[in-house]
């Protein structure tokens, strides 16, 4: 569980996050949606510890991000753009990041790996790998762990037609295990099938944040990405 308490995040003048206040249960997938400059990845950072929390607070699994760096150790993070050393081959890093968690009695997730055949090509070094199968070895790195939080940052980008579908499974997947999963996107027609909740977020505060289920009720469409369109409308009147 995440609780999002007054957050507030300024660089210089610029105002990221505005008194930002959510909570997200476990067992749910989440939709984090908005404009480019909304505060998505703001929050995300925050989230992670990535951007030092000043103004207001983040609690995970009620411990605030400001008390203990080792809260952590239950998030897997799949970043937009995954950067690797460049000499490494995958095998080598996927052994880097083990090696770097140090993280007890726990049973690798070694799903997607094996879904995505990795370990065929475990030689390559990872500068020869192309966009789409770098998001692979981040996507992997992502559920290894098997977190109780997974934070995925555009996912699907990059990844081909039979990867994506691989990738929504695992997610429902995990979903279903009763973990919290967050997904960012500007591809909402991908969120369809496995989004439980919608959040979406303009100029630094949150606008929407409901059940797919009651924004499809309330808005009187099938798709997510109709739902939205037909709030902004209405915003707009």
């Amino acid at each position: 569980m995440i609780e999002i308490k007054n957050l507030s995040k300024k660089f210089n003048k610029f105002t990221a996050l505005n008194k930002v206040n959510l909570s997200f249960n476990n067992g749910h997938s989440i939709a984090l949606i908005g404009p480019n400059g909304c505060g998505k990845t703001t929050m995300i950072k925050c989230i992670l510890g990535l951007n030092v929390v000043e103004d207001g607070d983040v609690l995970v699994d009620g411990k605030s991000v400001k008390e203990d760096y080792r809260y952590r150790e239950i998030i897997g993070y799949m970043p937009q753009i995954g950067r690797y050393p460049e000499n490494m081959t995958i095998e080598e890093t996927i052994k880097m990041i083990k090696d770097t968690r140090k993280i007890k009695d726990v049973t690798l997730d070694t799903e997607l790996l094996e879904a995505f055949e990795l370990e065929k090509i475990y030689d390559k070094k990872m500068r020869t790998l192309s966009g789409g199968t770098t998001q692979k070895v981040s996507a992997v790195l992502a559920f290894l762990f098997n977190p109780k939080i997974i934070i995925l940052d555009e996912p699907t980008a990059g990844l081909d037609p039979l990867a994506t579908e691989i990738l929504k499974n695992k997610i429902i997947k995990e979903k279903n295990k009763g973990k919290l999963i967050l997904i960012t996107s500007h591809l909402l027609s991908e969120l369809d099938d496995i989004i439980t909740e919608i959040v979406f977020m303009n100029e630094g505060q949150v606008v929407v944040h409901q059940s797919v289920e009651d924004l499809k009720k309330e808005t009187q469409t099938e798709k997510i990405s109709d739902g939205i369109i037909s709030i902004l409308k209405s915003m707009k009147k």
